[in-house]
């Protein structure tokens, strides 16, 4: 129930259970909560009996006692493409590996071909049905990469979609240039000259247009060498761009190690990580970010190395990494799910990994990820039990408010169809 007092702050919510994420033990727990929303900011959290005297706000709501928590944000995405690639969901049934189907002309250059032939109002509303369902469960920020286009038009197309997602829809949208993803048909045998393009072109352009937040680049063996991937960074550097990567996923090429060289934001997959990687990182602050979509879609064996990166300090997120080719996923709690299931991380853990951890693997934890004073008021209600439950279920969303920016809707998803 909404009811109206005093304008000390524009909006209390009250009969809520907190779970702050913000550094104290636990989840950051104070049951029968309060928190109060400045201008779009946070600007009280505690105990409702400790409310300040004399307290109102211009709206009271009432949470019904179900838990607020901050808005989910997921760090790692490709959600903004064109076409489908069920087809080789069906070979890799039948034992084609994944290094065949790229090798052949499919894996990301097949998704570079019907992303370059579609218009952007094309791109646009086959997106945002992915982007509709991460919004559902609770996600306030999400971050979009380009790298289906590979030549200047086709990521700037891509990237330009990313920022109209921000603008049609309640959440903030982080934008990641990854024109290093894959060498294109027109550069085959040339990757070199390719990467010209890139550094010298692609990338000053789309920054000048404002597009590009972070750069990316796929350091694999069937991507980008360490030396490759260290002309884009060096590229970034000069914009004065954060980097991070695609490291370790299939082979172990020592992009961790370099991502950490550079203090990148994250390096992210890292299946095949190993101790020199992980002390790098955990020298730089350099974020791991788990994608457990990617592991489970493609059958994997090797697990990343969680309790290294645990006993080395190292920050862990986890990610959805929703694309057309290794995960088709659209949820962030199945992603939690699988985490905890598949990777051994706790619930609090993973909980963390998609709030106050993934904020630090996109630079933006200054403004969110954890329930304080100053930051935006980006939150959720869940009608739950306790926080464990958002990682506990399979298939469920027990999300019934978000809040952008102070702003509340109801958690509800648009017409659904299968992924493009």
């Amino acid at each position: 129930m909404t009811s109206r007092q005093s304008d000390t702050w524009d909006t209390l919510w009250t009969n809520v259970n907190l779970a702050t994420l913000d550094g104290a033990a636990g989840y950051g727990e104070i049951p029968d909560g309060a928190i109060a929303v400045r201008e779009g900011r946070i600007a009280w959290v505690g105990r409702r009996r400790d409310l300040p005297a004399g307290s109102g706000a211009g709206v009271v709501e009432d949470g019904r006692g179900w838990w607020l928590l901050p808005g989910l944000i997921d760090c790692h995405t490709h959600v903004v493409y064109a076409g489908n690639r069920s087809d080789e969901f069906e070979d890799r049934s039948n034992g084609v590996s994944y290094e065949a189907i790229a090798r052949r002309g499919g894996g990301i250059v097949a998704t570079v071909r019907a992303t370059r032939a579609a218009t952007p109002d094309e791109l646009l509303a086959a997106s945002l049905p992915r982007v509709l369902s991460l919004l559902a469960e609770g996600v306030t920020t999400i971050e979009i990469k380009s790298g289906y286009g590979l030549e200047l038009a086709s990521e700037a197309k891509m990237l330009r979609v990313a920022r109209e997602i921000g603008r049609l829809l309640p959440l903030r949208v982080a934008t990641t240039f990854l024109g290093a993803h894959a060498v294109p048909p027109e550069f085959t045998g040339r990757p070199d000259a390719y990467l010209e393009s890139v550094c010298r072109e692609m990338l000053p352009a789309l920054a000048a247009e404002g597009l590009v937040d972070a750069v990316d680049a796929f350091c694999e063996n069937i991507g980008f060498t360490v030396a490759q991937t260290e002309r884009v960074f060096r590229a970034a550097r000069e914009l004065g761009l954060p980097v991070k990567l695609h490291a370790e996923q299939l082979s172990d090429q020592g992009g961790a190690a370099l991502v950490a060289r550079y203090r990148g934001l994250s390096a992210d997959h890292l299946e095949c990580l190993r101790a020199d990687g992980i002390a790098a990182m955990a020298g730089a602050g350099t974020v791991a970010v788990l994608l457990p979509g990617a592991f489970y879609f493609l059958r994997e064996t090797r697990l990343p190395p969680v309790q290294a990166l645990r006993d080395a300090g190292v920050p862990i997120a986890v990610a959805t990494d929703c694309n057309p080719g290794t995960s088709p996923l659209s949820s962030l709690l199945t992603a939690m799910n699988m985490a905890c299931t598949l990777f051994r991380l706790t619930p609090q853990e993973a909980l963390a990994g998609v709030t106050v951890t993934a904020a630090r693997a996109l630079g933006i934890a200054a403004d969110v990820g954890s329930l304080a004073p100053g930051k935006v008021a980006d939150f959720a209600l869940w009608d739950i039990a306790r926080p464990a439950d958002l990682a506990y279920g399979i298939g469920c969303n027990p999300c019934r408010i978000v809040v952008n920016g102070g702003v509340a809707r109801e958690a509800r998803v648009g017409p659904q169809r299968p992924a493009a």
